[in-house]
């Protein structure tokens, strides 16, 4: 029961940080802070969302005894070593094509104060 609840709330914070992470996509302003939110979000909810298996898995495995269930949880493991790894890459990847095409950054600081002409 503890485990069922527990497996809940990793699929729950898994979906939540994938959610922030369409967000992202859809309110920052250029590709780079588009990228920067959609990695890590999809990596923060992709460890999450595979926890919930692992946690499942082991449960099934427990209570069954079935090396299957273990094979499972390794293919997993492996799946998000993997998945961890190509989100930076293709993130650097993309970052690197849009800068050297000629996008550059939006302004991420906007000094207002420079607008304000001052009596000194």
């Amino acid at each position: 029961m503890a485990l069922d609840i527990l497996v809940v709330i990793c699929i729950g914070i898994g979906l939540l940080a994938i959610g922030l992470g369409v967000v992202g996509i859809l309110r920052f302003p250029d590709v780079y802070t588009r990228l920067h939110a959609e990695t890590k979000m999809t990596t923060l909810g992709a460890i999450f969302i595979c926890l919930a298996v692992i946690l499942t898995e082991g449960g099934v495995y427990l209570a069954t005894k079935d090396v299957g269930h273990i094979i499972l949880m390794l293919h997993t493991l492996l799946a998000l070593a993997a998945l961890g790894f190509t989100n930076a890459l293709s993130a650097h990847a993309i970052g690197r094509a849009a800068y050297r095409s000629g996008i550059r950054p939006e302004l991420s600081v906007v000094d207002r104060l420079k607008e304000v002409k001052s009596d000194d």
